[in-house]
């Protein structure tokens, strides 16, 4: 049987928060860099429009984070002007969906928080 399929929508480019990122990476390299592998600033900015689809299919605010985490070189490009939005973000989506726990998975995982 196939798995249901979520839908995540793809939010206009936060266009303020690339300028003030790229800003901070061009100041100051090394700590903008850290702050993009540590999946800013999209893994905030897109739980905001993805977190509540993402939890009914079984991936907490942890592991978005850190599948964003996993994606922070192609972040980094689109904060650079060398990517564009719908090719991060679309891509950033896709990794998001082929990670979903399967539904066996997500039911082993609530019934095993159910006895804590």
């Amino acid at each position: 049987m196939e798995e249901p399929r979520i839908e995540l929508n793809l939010p206009e480019e936060p266009t303020e928060l690339r300028t003030d990122t790229r800003s901070f990476l061009e100041d100051s390299p090394e700590d903008g860099i850290r702050l993009v592998d540590a999946g800013y600033p999209l893994a905030g900015f897109l739980w905001e429009e993805w977190g509540v689809e993402l939890e009914e299919a079984g991936v907490d605010r942890e592991r978005f984070s850190e599948i964003t985490r996993g994606y922070a070189s192609e972040i980094r490009l689109w904060t650079m002007g060398e990517r564009p939005w719908n090719h991060c973000v679309a891509g950033l989506a896709g990794r998001v969906l082929r990670r979903l726990p399967r539904q066996r998975e997500r039911q082993e995982i609530a019934s095993l928080e159910m006895c804590r």
